[in-house]
């Protein structure tokens, strides 16, 4: 295939396009999920710790296996891994669509399930992310990598307004008297199904011949990992920082967001759904740009990536002291269409900085730092929502993620992106 294939003909490869139809389809199911799961604890305890240690149960076991899971990955078959956390996903989110739907959903049984997503999710993150290397040449990689992302953001977009329509309008809001409780468990059901469509997908995928991995103990993989990316500066500054800043935002998202929503008659599951379609749209907007302007910077990219944050901890001050969808909606198509554009760079730099053979590591690293560390942010924010606002809560996450990035401007994380990327073997 030729390097200057254009997309249109990237997705007449027919294994790439039954990938891509299989993850646009499990996308837009989590996003059912997403809007589901908070809503479902809020409504059997109304209270935010309970929704923050839930999130917890399902974040902590991603967080303390994923780097399992990547050298797991490296030394397995990715389809494979991805397989089977498919379908025991299924069975998971099939069991909390029947416990929601019938009534006898109990919260220890909720923590239960959020536990076994938690860990099957350790696993699928490194997998599917190593996927692509193995169903498209080498020379396709930045296309597929672009159309992946843009399908992922165009289910960010769709899936939570979907989803929040469908709670919203199935038995009626709560905020109107209404029971949601069949909109959830039709919510939970969807991703259910969405889990089993894309694995039948993933079963038509011939991946291209790849050489055998070395026979190396999983736990003696992870450390030769962690030291090969200890030892490279910039990535470790990136780390690094990422996990200052996942600390804490990432709670205020997945907890306060929902408590706000939920608390707000002008808002509601429907309004929840719209104001993360806005960000889903903004990431989108922004993927976009950072594909017409590829090499665009503010000095390195150390110094684009801070300048980004800092914009974003501004936007991020006011949102507790919204009033209606639209200016919610407003703020979050702002920060993703900034998140969106930073996504690309980052993402890029990294794929080109790590070696093939560690790739599995590399990626579960990346989603630990900016994924696996939210449910201790959560399970804070849950906590100080007992005893703050909600908009002292989001005015202090910006103004501490804004200090943040004053901070690392004084460290080499500025320096990231001057110096040439070691090449890939």
């Amino acid at each position: 295939m030729s390097t200057a294939t254009p997309r249109g003909a990237l997705l007449r490869d027919r294994n790439l396009r039954w990938l891509f139809v299989g993850a646009l389809i499990s996308q837009l199911g989590d996003q059912f999920t997403l809007i589901a799961l908070p809503w479902a604890v809020l409504r059997m305890t109304n209270d935010p710790l309970v929704l923050g240690t839930v999130l917890a149960v399902m974040g902590i076991p991603r967080a303390a296996f994923i780097l399992i899971g990547g050298a797991f990955v490296d030394r397995h078959s990715p389809q494979r891994v991805l397989m089977v956390t498919k379908l025991v996903n299924t069975a998971l989110l099939a069991l909390l669509a029947v416990g929601v739907g019938t009534g006898t959903l109990t919260l220890w049984m909720m923590y239960a399930l959020a536990l076994g997503i938690g860990l099957a999710t350790a696993f699928s993150i490194p997998a599917a992310s190593s996927m692509l290397p193995q169903v498209v040449a080498p020379a396709q990689l930045p296309a597929a990598n672009g159309l992946m992302m843009s399908m992922r953001q165009l289910s960010l977009l769709l899936g939570p307004m979907m989803a929040g329509l469908l709670i919203a309008f199935s038995g009626g809001d709560p905020a109107q008297g209404g029971n949601d409780a069949l909109g959830v468990a039709l919510a939970f059901g969807l991703d259910a199904l969405s889990f089993a469509v894309s694995a039948w997908t993933l079963a038509k995928v011939v991946t291209r011949p790849a050489p055998a991995p070395a026979r190396q103990a999983v736990l003696s993989a992870v450390a030769e990992g962690l030291r090969s990316f200890w030892a490279d500066r910039e990535l470790r500054a990136l780390l690094g920082y990422g996990a200052v800043v996942s600390l804490f935002i990432a709670g205020p998202v997945h907890t306060a967001m929902p408590v706000l929503a939920k608390s707000m008659p002008a808002l509601g599951a429907a309004g929840l759904g719209t104001m993360l379609a806005a960000h889903g749209a903004g990431t989108l907007i922004g993927l976009a740009a950072a594909g017409l302007r590829p090499h665009w910077r503010i000095g390195t990219l150390g110094m684009t990536v801070l300048t980004i944050d800092g914009l974003v901890g501004l936007l991020f001050m006011p949102m507790g002291h919204i009033s209606a969808v639209w200016q919610g909606a407003a703020l979050l198509l702002a920060i993703g269409t900034m998140s969106g554009f930073m996504q690309v760079m980052v993402f890029s730099w990294l794929q080109r900085r790590v070696a093939p053979a560690m790739m599995g590591r590399a990626m579960s690293l990346f989603m630990f730092v900016f994924v696996g560390l939210a449910p201790l942010s959560a399970v804070a924010a849950g906590a100080l929502l007992r005893v703050v606002s909600l908009a002292s809560l989001f005015t202090g996450a910006g103004v501490l993620l804004v200090a943040v990035v004053l901070a690392a401007m004084t460290t080499s994380m500025r320096q990231m992106g001057s110096t040439q990327p070691t090449p890939a073997t």
